[in-house]
């Protein structure tokens, strides 16, 4: 078993969807404004959301690998900056959280590579995109609901205006240009198209 399985092993049972949007709003109302590193890590993370929605969603070898791939920019992107920014935050008073959230992202991406050497239309394909998900939606979990709130603590207020820049420019130097724009793209796209289907469906009875 891969230290990413004994991970994903160890936080089984996950967490309710309840749980992990009771975490998001939570972050939420901690964000300070747009340019805030907690509003841009957090939209961030509903950029991940989305893309691991649109390559589950792929019809065909070629849209699960463009998916997949679109997925690891942005992934790479925000690990990199919070790696370089945030999570230094916390490791004067918070070590062992510091550790675990450095170990965390640097699995996701050897899976992610491990990913892309598997076809795109199999099962097996589908199932290792589903592990990272869950550990993802983990690690996630424990930054909104935990270590965002730790890291906001470490900082003050003319700390926290030089942090929401490097975080920026940290996201930026990997998720520049093209790479960037596309995923923000079908981003939208994807809520444009789920906000049509929801009209047209009409009003959920529960």
């Amino acid at each position: 078993m891969s230290i990413f399985d004994k991970i994903a092993a160890a936080v089984a049972p996950p967490e309710t969807p309840e749980e992990r949007a009771d975490a998001r709003r939570q972050a939420e109302s901690m964000c300070r404004g747009p340019d805030d590193w907690l509003t841009l890590a957090l939209d961030h993370h509903r950029q991940i959301e989305r893309l691991f929605e649109q390559a589950r969603a792929g019809t065909d070898a070629t849209a699960r690998r463009m998916a997949a791939k679109r997925l690891a920019v942005v992934l790479t992107g925000h690990a990199n900056a919070e790696e370089s920014v945030l999570y230094p935050m916390l490791a004067d008073d918070h070590s062992s959280h510091a550790a675990h959230a450095f170990q965390e992202q640097a699995m996701t991406k050897i899976e992610m590579h491990k990913l892309e050497m598997l076809e795109p239309m199999s099962q097996a394909w589908l199932d290792k995109l589903e592990h990272i998900q869950g550990a993802v939606q983990h690690h996630v979990y424990q930054e909104e609901s935990a270590w965002f709130g730790e890291i906001r603590e470490a900082m003050n207020s003319h700390d926290e205006a030089m942090h929401s820049r490097r975080f920026r420019e940290e996201f930026e130097r990997y998720c520049s240009g093209e790479e960037m724009e596309r995923p923000m793209q079908m981003a939208a796209e994807m809520d444009e198209s789920g906000a049509r289907q929801s009209e047209n469906d009409g009003p959920l009875d529960y």
